[in-house]
């Protein structure tokens, strides 16, 4: 007997459609199981795990705060993934427009400017995409791969942020830990609710999510990128430019996940260290497709998965589990994202091995 996949005449649009919410359910019950393996109460786990970490105002505005960083790099993602084109870089646009934006910070440790944050800013949507201009020169000029470029830069941005903290910009009155000095009041992004650290970036990724919607659903551009990710063939005889769909991609992308990036040092961390990003970057890969790449499953999506990070904590906190149970959860939810993608475009059928037969 062979088990082989058969494409499905006609797809389920309503299994298409629901497949995001099967898939998270399929992960709590895989957490179920995960934490009995471990020797633990499963509902009891499981509880402090999705629940406790969002029980107190605190923990629903910590869980806006972790969705921030996610939703602004996952609606710049999705506006490339729409045309094909494959950013997987966001986590290095997000440490460069951290650096650029922190930069300006650093620059004028003393400023009271009203201007300051503005301009930083505008360096960070700059710098993310100065570095996802890289790979989209590479892809439109020599036709590189753009997973790999992309991602290849991800580690050079990173070490420039690690030289950078460990050197030239390491705070000289910080007992030589590698970090910057802490940004001066006016360089820091403003409380929106006072006793919690929910900050005007959270604002600028649901303005992103307005905007976004109007770009992919609303504009010209957006149907051109659109009809090159669905039929290259199609947008080509319509005269639609691949190049400028792969340009717009990775601009967006890198706009947003550089404003990411300044949003978390000059919100929640206050200064550059080693480790801006716990893999928000590449954790936003999985929010667009778990969002459908659809700006407003997009949301819904990156506030799934900043529960998983705050559960991570709850876990590590009260269980004893490391941290690294995120990981695990992330895992599994995009195991069961790709798993329920493959049954709705195809169906599991056993076939008889009949002689001189081969397996596929």
């Amino acid at each position: 007997m062979l088990l082989r996949l058969e494409p499905r005449a006609l797809p389920s649009r309503w299994i298409a459609a629901t497949s995001p919410l099967i898939a998270a359910v399929l992960t709590v019950i895989g957490g179920l199981i995960l934490f009995a393996a471990l020797g633990y109460d499963p509902i009891a786990a499981l509880y402090t795990f999705l629940v406790s970490p969002v029980e107190t105002t605190y923990g629903l505005s910590e869980l806006a705060v972790k969705a921030t960083p996610l939703l602004l790099c996952a609606i710049g993602l999705a506006v490339g993934f729409r045309g094909n084109v494959w950013n997987i870089g966001a986590e290095g646009q997000l440490t460069m427009g951290a650096l650029a934006g922190g930069g300006i910070a650093l620059a004028f440790p003393e400023s009271e400017s009203g201007l300051l944050l503005p301009a930083m800013i505008v360096a960070g949507a700059l710098g993310g995409m100065a570095w996802a201009a890289i790979p989209a020169l590479l892809k439109t000029r020599f036709n590189a791969n753009e997973i790999l470029t992309s991602l290849m830069l991800t580690y050079v941005a990173i070490q420039i942020l690690s030289y950078l903290v460990h050197g030239p910009w390491r705070d000289p009155a910080g007992y030589n830990f590698p970090e910057s000095r802490q940004f001066q009041p006016a360089a820091t992004m403003p409380i929106l609710l006072e006793g919690t650290r929910l900050h005007l970036g959270t604002l600028f990724a649901l303005i992103a999510v307005g905007l976004g919607w109007l770009l992919v659903e609303r504009s010209f551009t957006g149907f051109q990128i659109k009809v090159v990710g669905l039929a290259a063939p199609a947008a080509d005889y319509a005269g639609f430019s691949q190049s400028r769909v792969i340009w717009v991609g990775f601009l967006a992308g890198g706009a947003l996940s550089g404003i990411a990036g300044l949003s978390e040092v000059a919100g929640p961390l206050g200064q550059l260290n080693p480790s801006i990003s716990p893999g928000y970057g590449f954790a936003a890969i999985i929010v667009a497709f778990l969002g459908r790449l659809h700006p407003v499953g997009i949301l819904v999506a990156s506030f799934l998965m900043a529960l998983l990070y705050l559960g991570g904590e709850a876990a590590q906190i009260k269980l004893g589990l490391p941290v690294a149970v995120t990981g695990v959860f992330q895992g599994m939810l995009l195991f069961f994202l790709l798993g329920t993608d493959v049954l709705i475009r195809y169906r599991v059928r056993w076939h008889s091995a009949a002689a001189g037969d081969k397996p596929a």
